[in-house]
This record gives C-alpha cells, sequence and structure tokens, in this order.
C-alpha cells in the first residue's frame, strides 16, 4: 500500500508542476508582442503613405519658410544696394562742387568791388559777370542751390553765426546779413552760410542810470 501511495502522490506532484509550467507559459507569451500586429502595422501601406505625406508636408513647409526669408533678406539687400548707389551718384561730386563754391565766391566780390569804381562796366567786369553766370548754371545743373538766408529766422543746421547785432526792427535770432552763402547739394547741407544775427536792443535801467549819474557828481 506504502508503494502505491508513493506513486499517487508522485503523480499528483507531477501533474501540479505541468499546470504550473503551462500557466508560466501563457503569462510569458501575453508579455510577448503580437508578431502578427507588428508584421499587420508594418506592411500597411496606407498608414506607411500617412507618414510619408506627413514628413513630405512638413518638409514643404520648411523650405518654403526659408524659402521666404531668403527672399525677404535678398529684397533688402537690392533696396540697399539701389539707395547706397543713388546716394553715390548725388554726391559723387560734393568735394569738387564745395571747392568750386571759392571760386563763385571771388567772383563775387569782385564783381561788388568793381560797384564802387567808375568802370564799372568795362569789358572785363563783364567778363567776370559771364564766367560767374556759366559757373553758377554748371553747379546748377548738379543740382546746387543757394540758402536763403537773410529775414530768415537762424537756423543752426544752415547757418554758421559770425556775430550778433542788436536790432529795433527785427525778431531776436533773426538773419540780418551775409558774409558768404550758403548752399544746398539736392537736400544734404554743402556749405552753411555765415550770417550777422539778431539780438534784442538792451533796454537802460533807470535806477542804474541815476546811480551811475550821482557817481559821476559826486
Amino acid at each position: 500500500m506504502s508503494d502505491k501511495k508513493k506513486k499517487i502522490e508522485k503523480y499528483t506532484e507531477a501533474e501540479q508542476i505541468g499546470k504550473e509550467d503551462q500557466e508560466s507559459a501563457k503569462e510569458t507569451d501575453k508579455d510577448k508582442p503580437d508578431n502578427k500586429k507588428i508584421k499587420a502595422e508594418e506592411t500597411d501601406p496606407v498608414q506607411a503613405l500617412g507618414k510619408e505625406a506627413e514628413s513630405a508636408k512638413q518638409e514643404a513647409q520648411e523650405n518654403y519658410d526659408k524659402y521666404l526669408r531668403v527672399s525677404a533678406e535678398f529684397d533688402n539687400y537690392k533696396k540697399r544696394s539701389s539707395r547706397e548707389m543713388n546716394d553715390f551718384r548725388k554726391y559723387a561730386n560734393e568735394a569738387l562742387l564745395r571747392e568750386m563754391l571759392t571760386v563763385v565766391d571771388n567772383l563775387e566780390r569782385a564783381i561788388d568791388s568793381s560797384n564802387d569804381h567808375v568802370e564799372n562796366n568795362s569789358s572785363v567786369v563783364e567778363g567776370v559777370r559771364m564766367t560767374l553766370s556759366g559757373i553758377l548754371d554748371l553747379i546748377e545743373k548738379h543740382q546746387v542751390s543757394p540758402i536763403e538766408s537773410v529775414g530768415k529766422p537762424f537756423d543752426p543746421q544752415f547757418h554758421q553765426a559770425f556775430q550778433q547785432e542788436e536790432s529795433e526792427d527785427h525778431q531776436s535770432n533773426t538773419v540780418l546779413k551775409e558774409f558768404q552763402k550758403g548752399y544746398l547739394l539736392h537736400d544734404r547741407l554743402l556749405r552753411p552760410a555765415m550770417v550777422v544775427v539778431s539780438k534784442k536792443t538792451e533796454t537802460p535801467d533807470p535806477e542804474k542810470a541815476e546811480d551811475d549819474n550821482a557817481s559821476e557828481k559826486e
């Protein structure tokens, strides 16, 4: 009887071990990924095409943004280059024209001084006037224009104060005289005008005058 009992126990134990192995195998199979599903996902052409289309769309958007940035930078470069070239053309002769103003000044002084002499209608003076007129026409073609100063308010952007004079007929800081004309080249200052500027006439203080007279009497 004991042998049979032992056989029965061994059989029961083996059967129990077999059940545990089966359950463990089932748990392991659950943890494993479904190869059929993976293969189905990998071989799904619609899903693959969708991913490729999305990637291509994103890449196209990035390339379009780059194109817009490069295009904007190139447009700014063209505008800047065009502006610089226009400025170069407009002001290329600035130094030469400024030097020519000295010649204009000398010719104008020569004509002004001839007005004090009887021979102001001589052929020499007439030749100087013609020369001055020709030079003025030449610089005018290059967009050089004189600055109107006399009677205008003093503007430090266009005028250089040479001295001040008291004046009862003008408001303070009004240009009274012009020693040297100012000129513009297009809209840029070529040379400021040297001018005399008015200032208010100082009104004598009566009390101060009485004090001065009293001190003189003493």
